[in-house]
């Protein structure tokens, strides 16, 4: 009996764990289809098969939910990034590694477009608060800086390179691409996302990032 009664709360933190999961999950496809305001807790409730009053007793009402969507998309990335193991790759292949990696988690992952999207229309109000956001990024930054160094050092790299700069362009140079590629498409005339047109993009950026970085 002793034993059975240690269990129960573990296996109910395990049940609480897996229904905030499968409502983060949810509620992610629901605001990338419909943004913030479109979202209905209803159908979130309905994606997850779980019922509606739980989704309020977890995440209180949508703006929390938002929120910790939010908090959870930032956390899926860096955590991927972290994989990356970039200290372990020379600085040019590290660079280039990054802008790869980013190209194709934003082509893999286009809810993650549209979260920002919706996120940046409420002008970011939503986000995790301002230490818990810069503790999610502090990580890459601080690797960013250090291959940064290791490439000036060897004769690679240009010097006075900001590490938050230098992320902002390659996962900007990828983001407005593809969250603008129907449009894009449409003006010139192109099916910007053909395989062909993703090759020859990815490639591009490659070349711009470590045009921009290499010594000449």
């Amino acid at each position: 009996m002793a034993k059975a009664t240690s269990t129960a709360p573990e296996e109910r933190q395990r049940d609480a764990e897996r229904s905030q999961a499968g409502i983060l999950a949810a509620a992610r496809d629901e605001f990338a289809e419909y943004g913030l305001a479109g979202a209905r807790m209803d159908r979130i409730a309905e994606r997850a098969g779980l019922n509606k009053r739980l989704i309020y007793y977890y995440f209180e009402d949508k703006e929390r939910l938002f929120a910790s969507v939010l908090e959870q998309a930032y956390k899926d990335i860096r955590q991927q990034e972290r994989e990356l193991h970039l200290l372990d790759l020379e600085p040019v292949q590290a660079v280039r590694r990054l802008v790869e990696f980013t190209w194709h988690y934003y082509l893999d992952h286009p809810e993650f477009i549209t979260l920002l999207n919706s996120a940046n229309l409420h002008r970011g109000r939503h986000l995790p608060d301002i230490e818990r956001a810069q503790a999610l990024n502090s990580t890459l930054v601080d690797t960013l800086a250090e291959v940064l160094e290791r490439g000036r050092r060897e004769g690679l790299f240009r010097g006075g390179v900001d590490p938050v700069q230098l992320y902002v362009s390659i996962a900007g140079i990828a983001y407005f691409y593809l969250s603008n590629n129907h449009t894009l498409s449409a003006i010139f005339g192109r099916d910007l996302l053909s395989p062909k047109a993703r090759n020859e993009r990815l490639s591009h950026m490659s070349d711009v990032i470590l045009g921009y970085l290499l010594r000449s």
